[in-house]
């Protein structure tokens, strides 16, 4: 009975704790607290967050060894995704670039597809899919010399090989590593010596560490093709910066065909026991918050949340990187429509979103001196034919150029910072 009387004590204890912390929590003060440590705005979700937060002391956290000098940091931070590639109209094109310009953003991560360039077979660059035929440069051309005329630089994304590079063309996924690495090392080769002087960053692949863009996911595989790719770069100039590719953050342990990829955190590490550090200058990595803010602070290495990156970094500082930066590839967060399943997470409105965003950046700035560029997902789809897909809903502008809440804040943010 007096066991009985003692468990019946604690649990009337913890009730009255719960209680009492969400009367608390009602108190504006205290609301503001919670939803600057874990990104909640819901009540509850604070309550139950802040317990979780508490929970850091419990776990061991990242270091990161911030006296280091970091390269590649002292850039204009913003940067974000286009698909330039997929405007017909080089009137379009351009009218991207100027909005991009006028918003301050100083960057833009463009895919040059390798499908889309060498596209019949190896060392042709002609482009007879339809006529009249051209070559299959011009399209970049165009984008590599509008981006001059704004002052937008350019990071470059090479992937996504032609069906001609591997025996079973597309026929698993039109993603999907090439059979010679080396035929991929002369791509690169043919468009950083092609863009000598105008690109200077170059990413090799995107998210190796997930299935839907590698196959069945090896580190050392990806390794392999980094090493060709980036010697074949370093060959054609010199003074190219080479980024890793992008590493998804997941939770996922099956890296096989049936699964879904391999943990970032774990991946990362399987690389550097590759031998990756010698051939990359930048880590790429994405950033997304899902489904709580940009000020989310409890840390736990199964949690995709958005402070995911210091376990980035403290991989790399242990592995004796802690010169290299980390640079964002996408950030985003998502409002779908009722409908759509919220698969990236779903904020309030468009209005929080934008909010969102501006804090991310700002919460960058302030506490990871080692991360540089930070790229927004993304600019604008051509159409709306996608919009029945939940990535669709990371835009920042509608296909028609009409811009959304985000883009008007992160407009005014930049100009406040004089970038």
């Amino acid at each position: 009975m007096f066991r009985f009387h003692l468990r019946l004590f604690a649990w009337l204890t913890l009730l009255a704790f719960l209680l009492g912390g969400i009367v608390l929590l009602f108190r504006a003060p205290l609301r503001a607290w919670a939803y600057a440590v874990t990104g909640e705005e819901e009540l509850l979700a604070q309550v139950k967050g802040a317990g979780q937060y508490i929970g850091n002391v419990a776990r061991p956290q990242p270091h990161f060894q911030d006296e280091t000098a970091v390269r590649y940091v002292d850039v204009n931070p913003f940067g974000i995704n286009t698909f330039l590639e997929q405007e017909v109209e080089e009137a379009k094109r351009e009218r991207s670039l100027q909005m991009i310009r006028e918003a301050g953003l100083g960057w833009i991560r463009q895919e040059f597809p390798w499908e889309d360039i060498e596209i019949h077979g190896k060392g042709d660059f002609q482009d007879r899919r339809w006529e009249p035929y051209r070559s299959a440069w011009d399209k970049y051309d165009n984008i590599v010399a509008l981006a001059d005329k704004y002052g937008i630089q350019i990071i470059a994304r090479l992937d996504n090989p032609p069906a001609w590079s591997r025996a079973e063309n597309n026929a698993w996924n039109a993603k999907y590593p090439p059979d010679d690495y080396n035929d991929f090392g002369d791509f690169v080769y043919a468009v950083v010596s092609r863009y000598r002087g105008r690109i200077k960053f170059y990413q090799i692949w995107n998210e190796p560490n997930l299935v839907d863009e590698w196959g069945e996911v090896s580190a050392q595989e990806y390794v392999n093709l980094l090493k060709i790719a980036y010697t074949r770069a370093k060959a054609a100039d010199p003074d190219c910066v080479i980024l890793a590719g992008a590493l998804a953050a997941t939770i996922e342990l099956d890296g096989h065909t049936q699964g879904r990829g391999i943990s970032d955190l774990i991946y990362l590490q399987q690389m550097y026991d590759a031998g990756a550090a010698a051939y990359f200058d930048i880590l790429s990595i994405q950033g997304y918050g899902l489904w709580s803010g940009p000020t989310d602070r409890r840390m736990h290495p199964r949690v995709i949340r958005f402070g995911r990156p210091e376990y980035i970094r403290e991989i790399m500082v242990k592995n004796g990187d802690a010169h290299k930066p980390i640079w964002i590839s996408e950030l985003s967060w998502s409002y779908p429509p009722e409908g759509i399943p919220p698969i990236y997470g779903r904020v309030r409105d468009e209005a929080t979103r934008a909010r969102y965003v501006v804090e991310a950046y700002q919460r960058i700035g302030a506490e990871w001196p080692w991360v540089g560029v930070t790229c927004f997902w993304f600019f604008k789809r051509a159409t709306d034919l996608e919009r029945g897909e939940a990535w669709y809903y990371f835009r920042m502008v509608e296909p028609d150029f009409t811009p959304l809440p985000v883009y008007e804040e992160m407009r005014r943010y930049i100009a406040s910072r004089g970038e």
